[in-house]
């Protein structure tokens, strides 16, 4: 994506998570009225961020940092807390900003896309498609979702928009079967990526759980390596309920990567630090909205200055 998009993106995230102005940095001036910083308000700072999804323990890593910089007298204004924040939620989400990258030598490479209804796996896999394709890779979709019609229908509308072959079979065939099949194609074809498509589920449906790691098992057979990629994509609005899906997901399959969508919903957007600091599994991408350009790498600086800041000083 070129400079102009990723500007127009940074300002749309911007104005989505901050509406009325930002859920941080209103809250700040408010939490000490005086400009005064002591413990008190580090304490409320605290109940703050875990309102915001940020989760008990990182927001307690978060100001057990500022607490650090008080004792120092570093703490002196709004400003220089505002300062401290940044640089301590920076640091935690610097951990798990990594692109996703692919290299040469695996031919293809299989992205394995997981996660619940109604997170936006299919729609995400359509416009990840297209990033891949504009990158100049050769792509295949698999419709590895066999449960719901709608769900194959939707992603060969998107391998057509995309101009994109898709792999499907009859309703109610074995997935496995389907990524096997899948992934012989790609083979036979010469094609960069396999992106597949599973049935959403619920991470306490444990025979929908196993019948992902039938799936992982069967890419496995054609190549040690397969799948390259098992990206869970996140609906940031079900707040810690998706750090708790999260978990279990990357229990049961080893996570490589996170899409995490919907911040232009109801959440805070704290739900990342949440998932940096329990699990630090990538996070590849972040969405924003429905169009092919509000999902965007994700980069640790760019996301915490759009929570810090309010819209007045956009």
């Amino acid at each position: 994506m070129d400079s102009d998009n990723r500007g127009g993106f940074i300002k749309r995230l911007r104005a989505r998570l901050n509406r009325g102005g930002s859920w941080l940095s209103y809250d700040l001036a408010n939490l000490a009225p005086g400009g005064k910083i002591d413990d008190d308000v580090l304490e409320d700072l605290e109940a703050q961020l875990i309102m915001a999804d940020v989760g008990v323990e990182t927001a307690e890593e978060i100001v057990g940092k500022l607490q650090e910089r008080l004792a120092r007298k570093e703490l002196k204004d709004i400003h220089a807390l505002t300062e401290g924040l940044r640089q301590s939620m920076t640091e935690i989400l610097e951990t798990v900003q990594a692109p996703l990258l692919i290299p040469e030598s695996s031919r293809p490479f299989v992205i394995l896309m997981v996660g619940v209804n109604g997170a936006g796996k299919t729609t995400t896999i359509g416009k990840l498609a297209k990033r891949l394709k504009q990158e100049g890779h050769s792509l295949l979709l698999a419709a590895g979702d066999t449960f719901r019609a709608a769900a194959v229908e939707q992603l060969q509308a998107w391998g057509e928009r995309n101009e994109v072959p898709v792999i499907a079979q009859q309703a109610a065939a074995d997935p496995a079967a389907v990524l096997f099949d899948a992934y012989e194609a790609a083979k036979a074809r010469n094609i960069d990526v396999l992106l597949a498509d599973t049935a959403g589920r619920l991470q306490n449906q444990k025979g929908l759980m196993d019948e992902l790691s039938k799936i992982k098992r069967v890419l496995s057979r054609h190549d040690e390596t397969a799948p390259q990629e098992i990206m869970l994509v996140l609906d940031a609005s079900q707040g810690q309920n998706a750090l708790v899906q999260a978990s279990k997901f990357h229990e049961a399959l080893g996570l490589t990567g996170i899409v995490v969508t919907k911040l232009d919903g109801s959440a805070k957007g704290g739900i990342l630090l949440a998932v940096a600091g329990k699990l630090g599994v990538p996070v590849r991408f972040i969405g924003i909205g429905e169009a092919a350009e509000d999902m965007q790498p994700f980069r640790a600086g760019e996301y915490v200055d759009a929570l810090l800041q309010t819209e007045r000083n956009c």
